[in-house]
């Protein structure tokens, strides 16, 4: 191995010269953060979903006092589409 060649090298790739950095504008030693208005929309809906009951308690009632008078009907035909339809998406994927 050349040694005299290593010299070269650092020649062409310029490994021995100073850089020059530009001098930047004094800064007050904080970081600042800035959120995006679309950053500050995400924040405002995921505020919202948390804040909303999982259960619609008024659709459970309603559904309740029909059961428990005799007034809720399924048509058979009906669950059976939708229960096929939701089997088909479950599996196309």
């Amino acid at each position: 191995m050349r040694v005299d060649a290593l010299s070269q090298i650092q020649q062409i790739y310029g490994v021995n010269k100073s850089r020059r950095t530009s001098k930047a504008a004094p800064t007050s030693g904080r970081d600042a953060v800035e959120i995006s208005s679309i950053g500050r929309d995400i924040q405002t809906a995921k505020a919202a979903v948390k804040d909303s009951p999982d259960i619609r308690q008024e659709k459970v009632a309603a559904l309740k006092a029909r059961i428990q008078a005799g007034t809720y009907d399924v048509s058979g035909e009906s669950f059976a589409d939708k229960l096929m339809q939701k089997f088909g998406e479950a599996y196309a994927n």
